[in-house]
């Protein structure tokens, strides 16, 4: 089973939308994904159709209650979910001075059952709090959606930093998955300059496959289906499709920062 942090410290970057459109083109493909919403918006929750994930998350976090008893179906066949709700607001400050709060999340994704699922994705929040740390501690891989802009790349830059920090005191085998240019408008010569700048510092990190603005993916959260049913055939649903085939080309090639 791999783990996958969905992590940039800005909003709007295209998180939760990679994080919701690629699970369900790994579902598409017979794989079996856990998705795993760590933010209190609960974006990815309400965009799988599941509109209220009670207090499951917050137990998991301080009770020690186990995460498998909270997974529910999703929207997308392939795709089971760990809702997040407003109840997650009080979880920063209820962990943050507990011994060994940075590994609680790892514990309870230690205790799910073997061989259930092939991927788990956490949706992390737009911040570099102590939901995000949990998660980074805990997962295998870090995939970072970046929006096309030239603050975008500063953001990136700390992002780098804090996954480095956490490499080297809680999670040594943390790598990163790949670097996402989401929102882009292939267009312009800021989106050109955004993405070379971006190979010339990872490299092959970089997916090749780069997510366009799109009115169907905008929609899409509306009507609680992701791309892939929502439009299957828009290019949406092409360019997630194109990234899961690269994620899994990746499996085992990971790299770090």
């Amino acid at each position: 089973m791999r783990s996958i942090a969905f992590c940039n410290q800005k909003g709007g970057t295209g998180k939760t939308t990679s994080l919701v459109n690629l699970a369900a083109a790994l579902g598409e493909r017979g794989l079996r994904v856990l998705a795993i919403d760590l933010d209190p918006q609960a974006n990815a929750s309400s965009w799988f159709g599941v509109n209220d994930g009670g207090r499951g998350l917050l137990d998991v976090l301080t009770e020690e209650a186990p995460l498998a008893d909270f997974v529910v179906p999703s929207s997308a066949p392939g795709v089971d979910l760990v809702p997040a709700s407003a109840w997650l607001i009080g979880a920063e400050k209820a962990v943050s001075q507990d011994v060994g709060a940075e590994a609680i999340l790892r514990n309870a994704l230690g205790a799910l059952p073997n061989g259930r699922w092939d991927y788990v994705f956490v949706d992390c929040q737009p911040s570099l709090g102590i939901l995000t740390i949990n998660a980074l501690a805990a997962v295998d891989q870090v995939l970072v959606p970046v929006e096309v802009s030239s603050m975008a790349l500063g953001g990136l830059a700390a992002l780098v930093q804090t996954i480095e920090r956490v490499r080297k005191r809680l999670n040594p085998d943390l790598t990163l998955a790949g670097i996402l240019v989401c929102r882009a408008n292939l267009r312009t010569l800021l989106t050109k300059d955004v993405v070379e700048r971006l190979r010339e510092r990872f490299g092959p990190v970089v997916f090749e496959t780069v997510i366009r603005e799109s009115i169907r993916l905008k929609e899409a959260p509306s009507f609680g289906q992701p791309i892939t049913i929502y439009a299957p055939n828009s290019t949406g649903s092409q360019e997630y499709r194109a990234v899961a085939a690269e994620l899994l080309s990746r499996v085992g090639e990971a790299e770090h920062v």
